[in-house]
């Protein structure tokens, strides 16, 4: 189980009331909801690893270099040497240390790479898990059960379901309770896709507002899902738009030409990177917390009993 954390306790922030506070009056509302997720999540899917992904560079320098306006709204400062500081709730900015030292403590591996979000982490340990079970000779599972859950609220991992390898993405709705489990068959009910590719490519050619990410003017959802159900991907569209396939209207391909700069860019900053600088992982769940005696003062003093023993509750099965 891969968890997409900053989304994760984004979501706790905005979904638990901050008068949830540590006897200092700080708000703890995104710790006590991450950790309650995590405690569900880890009490009804039963995985046998765990990581906690990290957004290491929220906004990396190669992205922004091919799409300059890539989550340039959510600048809260501009800063030399880097891509700058993310806007991020003061309420919230005081909590993420906590969450840090609880999943120290707790002894749940938390793993990030310098220059790279949480997305390519994700996207890194997903391709190394595949690669291995097939490496091994291992299939499908006949019971069904998944190779690797990732957890987020972020539609862009979309792209790494593949039911051949058992991957598939719990995205939340109302809380962790309420998971809709997204598979191939959910992408093409939902978006007209038949795989995780087909939507990375879909998101191109869409664009994505919340990400500064412009798509070609003109071509929304359901016409990138239609295009790709004609040609089979995005490089089959381009091909198309090129070579004057009569199946494309003269309104979208004078529209993918136009946008042709863009589409050159726009996959490198859309696709999860596969191979980013991730160390080895020890990624087991933690039977117990790693450093107990940290734990019970991280819970007294931020007020976190009631949610950290949750945790500790679903750990010990």
């Amino acid at each position: 189980m891969l968890l997409d954390t900053a989304s994760l306790y984004f979501r706790a922030f905005f979904g638990v009331p901050d008068s949830i506070r540590a006897p200092d009056g700080t708000p703890v509302n995104a710790v006590r909801g991450l950790l309650d997720m995590i405690a569900t999540l880890v009490a009804d899917r039963r995985p046998t690893r765990l990581v906690a992904c990290w957004d290491v560079d929220w906004r990396p320098a190669f992205r922004v270099e091919a799409i300059p306006s890539y989550k340039e709204h959510r600048v809260a400062e501009k800063v030399p040497g880097s891509t700058g500081v993310e806007e991020v709730p003061e309420k919230l900015v005081a909590q993420v240390p906590v969450i840090v030292d609880v999943l120290a403590a707790l002894g749940i591996t938390r793993v990030g790479a310098a220059g790279y979000e949480a997305d390519d982490v994700i996207g890194t340990l997903t391709a190394r898990e595949v690669a291995r079970r097939a490496a091994a000779g291992q299939g499908p599972d006949p019971s069904g059960r998944a190779a690797v859950e990732v957890v987020t609220g972020d539609r862009d991992l979309f792209q790494l379901v593949d039911d051949a390898a058992g991957v598939r993405v719990l995205y939340p709705t109302k809380g962790v309770k309420n998971l809709d489990v997204v598979d191939q068959a959910r992408l093409a009910e939902r978006y007209g896709v038949p795989s995780g590719a087909a939507y990375a490519d879909m998101a191109v050619l869409r664009g994505d507002p919340s990400d500064g990410l412009p798509g070609v003017p003109g071509i929304g959802e359901k016409t990138a899902a239609a295009l790709l159900a004609r040609y089979g991907s995005l490089a089959r569209v381009l091909a198309a738009r090129d070579e004057g396939d009569p199946g494309l209207t003269a309104t979208q391909r004078r529209r993918l030409t136009e946008a042709a700069g863009y589409l050159e860019v726009a996959p490198l900053v859309v696709r999860v990177a596969r191979d980013a600088p991730v160390g080895e992982v020890r990624d087991a769940l933690p039977a117990g917390p790693a450093d107990p005696d940290a734990l019970a003062d991280l819970a007294e003093r931020w007020n976190l009993g009631s949610s950290v023993q949750r945790v500790l509750d679903a750990l010990r099965g």
